[in-house]
């Protein structure tokens, strides 16, 4: 475990130098990284996205069987899992990428926090670590807001936008994938849209003592997450809507062939 922890950190640094070399700035060479990341987990993010688009159509499904089966858990546990399988929704598929992405968390927490001993010093970002060249838009990454805020409020500002751009981010990723929920929730959706309107909360609080340049990957990896789940949703609705006319379309009654024929007959007749 300890070979494939320092391998992810031998990773993720080199990765970091290799981007510094393209954009010799230490915040840019994050966002690099982070785009990289998100590129790369973006296989998961659509699975995500639709997981939770199918999982709010189908709560009216849920409700029904819940009410159905309310007196039998076996049987609504079977029922339930059918139709999730059916649908293709995975309740658990909104934290997945979240929790792929915990390991790089932790890998870049260390490396900001003890940058000189995972980047070699011959390479251009080994350089500017020396330096203490790691500034971006006013901020040092690798200091966290609430070790700015201690020196004073002005020079935290900066931060504090850092934050509550990730909290604001993290909201409206939420309200993406569930606005369409509202007025046909069960009482279990709910419940899980609560929580996850928590985590925003969270992140902001944690990140309060976590590196800048930490933050900094939260945040953008958030916008990206919403760029990507808004390109996903407009292409599965255009290419829901034809379905949903041709659904919405009222059905023509289609008269018996003997009627018509007798229709036929009677207008033969008038001429």
């Amino acid at each position: 475990m300890s070979q494939l922890w320092n391998g992810l950190l031998d990773l993720l640094a080199s990765t970091m130098a290799f981007f510094y070399g393209l954009a010799p700035n230490f915040g840019v060479a994050i966002i690099m990284l982070t785009l990289a990341i998100s590129l790369l987990l973006f296989p998961l993010t659509l699975k995500q996205t639709r997981s939770m688009r199918a999982m709010s159509e189908i709560q009216p499904q849920v409700k029904a069987l819940q009410a159905e089966h309310k007196d039998d858990r076996e049987k609504l546990y079977a029922e339930l899992q059918a139709l999730y399988k059916e649908r293709g929704v995975n309740p658990a598929a909104g934290c997945l990428p979240m929790i792929l992405q915990m390991p790089i968390w932790f890998a870049l927490f260390r490396l900001l926090r003890e940058p000189a001993k995972y980047v070699v010093s011959s390479t251009e970002l080994g350089e500017a670590l020396a330096a203490g060249n790691t500034g971006f838009l006013t901020m040092d990454l690798i200091i966290a807001p609430s070790e700015a805020f201690a020196v004073g409020l002005v020079d935290a500002i900066p931060y504090i936008i850092l934050i509550i751009l990730v909290m604001a981010t993290g909201y409206y990723q939420q309200y993406q994938t569930t606005r369409r929920q509202t007025g046909q929730q069960t009482q279990q959706a709910a419940q899980m849209q609560t929580v996850m309107k928590v985590f925003p909360v969270v992140f902001g609080v944690i990140s309060w003592t976590l590196p800048a340049g930490l933050v900094l990957y939260f945040a953008v990896s958030q916008m990206f997450r919403i760029g990507q789940q808004a390109a996903i949703i407009s292409i599965d609705g255009h290419h829901e809507a034809p379905a949903a006319v041709e659904a919405a379309a009222p059905e023509v009654p289609q008269e018996p062939l003997e009627r018509q024929s007798q229709k036929r007959k009677r207008k033969r007749k008038r001429k």
